[in-house]
């Protein structure tokens, strides 16, 4: 079974990645248990403005072999197909050949001891020059397709040298070993004279942090034209949410209409006390209306999905995925018997009041096949929980101790700790895994798997 995986994104945020296959179907669930401290609830955080603003989910044609990206020399040569294939096919080998630098750069940086760095380091680097080799050995004559090409090429020459100037700042130190350093270096200097030399950017651009960077995420989007999936969402309860309120006003209506038909009749003549008394009537509609709209939507869309995203491919525009998506808060009786108990296995001193939020998502693959070379789709779902630190206490503080006859000091922050269970439904076959998300006002500080 190949099980979803959680992993920290940036300062505040995490995701969870999966893959699908043609005609697939999964589904996910995660289950927060927030700390009652922490001041989320219905009141202070809506379900719906969290989905819009701190859910995102992202869909692309996977490899599993990220070294050695399956797309086919020939996918680049300007003599296979028409125009558009001649794009789709460089986009698909330049998004795999991003991809598999940015993980393999994430792997090497794992390495802290220099002795298996440095290797590590200098056999990315002869992979990541035979790839843009293979790239670069076909270079289009024809002008139209010379600007794809110039665009792929240019962006992934600049992610290459700043990938391996970001591996070098942030890996270890060592003077043992100069001349692997010295040979990492001498990629960066060339893939730097290459587009120099091909001018591929403007001095204007090159001496403007900002501009330069702005342009290399324009060029970063256009080469996932055809590879990423363009995302459309729609909501799927508006018209059932149009009845309940027109059913409720038409109730109230109703009843109003009542009351002042009955205060016609006791009121023979037009007096202070028959408009006080109307006015009465027309402030509690206005006043009650919407309460009563909330409570009675509230457990008529209790347990019913609320979003759908449906992916399309942006070059043909036929759908691929769908997904059926909620997020609501829950009671504890509503927790499955196999997330309970899991719960349930915390130690007592971390059993404290907490509320509950789920999220559901069904992905569902409705594409037979997928292009040559690409056997999954990636389905990645990003969770931003700034507004969960929103209500967050600074909690600065100092903690004492004594070492002999001098009393020391330091400073502490206060932390919170979320649990959250994922669990992960493929082909009838549950996976459950429960994570302590420890996290301040500012970053996430550790996400720990548990069992």
């Amino acid at each position: 079974m190949n099980k979803a995986k959680l992993s920290q994104d940036e300062n505040l945020s995490f995701k969870i990645s999966h893959q699908l296959l043609p005609q697939d179907y999964q589904r996910i669930d995660l289950y927060f248990s927030l700390p009652v401290e922490m001041g989320i609830n219905p009141s202070t955080l809506n379900e719906e403005e969290f989905f819009h603003s701190n859910i995102k989910n992202h869909s692309a044609y996977h490899a599993d072999q990220l070294h050695l990206p399956l797309v086919r020399s020939r996918f680049i040569s300007q003599n296979k197909g028409e125009q558009s294939d001649y794009r789709l096919n460089l986009n698909l080998y330049s998004y795999q050949v991003k991809k598999a630098l940015d993980a393999d750069i994430k792997q090497t940086l794992k390495l802290k001891a220099a002795e298996e760095f440095y290797p590590a380091a200098v056999e990315l680097a002869e992979q990541t020059s035979s790839l843009t080799k293979k790239l670069r050995r076909y270079t289009p004559s024809d002008k139209k397709l010379n600007s794809f090409f110039e665009n792929a090429d240019n962006y992934l020459s600049w992610h290459i040298e700043q990938s391996f100037l970001k591996l070098l700042t942030t890996g270890p130190k060592s003077a043992e070993f100069s001349s692997e350093r010295e040979l990492l270096l001498g990629l960066c200097r060339s893939e730097n004279a290459y587009r120099i030399d091909n001018k591929y950017n403007s001095q204007v651009t090159l001496d403007d942090a900002n501009r330069i960077t702005n342009k290399m995420r324009l060029l970063q989007r256009l080469i996932e034209y055809g590879v990423v999936f363009q995302r459309k969402t729609r909501y799927l309860n508006i018209n059932l949410k149009r009845f309940v309120r027109g059913i409720v006003t038409a109730v109230i209506m109703a009843f109003v209409m009542v009351l002042v038909l009955n205060a016609r009749t006791n009121f023979t003549e037009v007096t202070v006390a028959l408009v006080a008394f109307l006015g009465l009537i027309y402030g509690l509609r206005e006043t009650f209306k919407e309460d009563l709209t909330s409570l009675i939507w509230r457990k008529i869309q209790k347990g019913r999905p609320k979003w759908q995203n449906l992916f399309t491919n942006s070059v043909t525009k036929k759908r691929v995925l769908s997904q059926i998506l909620w997020l609501e808060y829950i009671r504890s009786k509503d927790l499955p018997k196999t997330v309970n108990a899991m719960f349930q296995r915390r130690r007592q001193q971390n059993k404290q009041d907490a509320q509950l939020l789920h999220f559901r998502c069904d992905n569902k693959v409705m594409a037979k096949a997928f292009l040559p070379g690409y056997d999954e789709i990636q389905q990645q779902t990003f969770f931003n929980l700034t507004p969960f630190v929103r209500f967050l206490k600074k909690g600065a503080g100092r903690l004492y101790s004594l070492d002999g006859q001098k009393i020391s000091s330091q400073g502490v922050e206060r932390r919170y700790q979320i649990n959250l269970i994922l669990r992960h439904v493929c082909k009838g076959e549950e996976s459950l895994q429960r994570f302590k998300i420890t996290l301040n006002r500012s970053e996430i500080v550790n996400i720990e798997p548990i069992g």
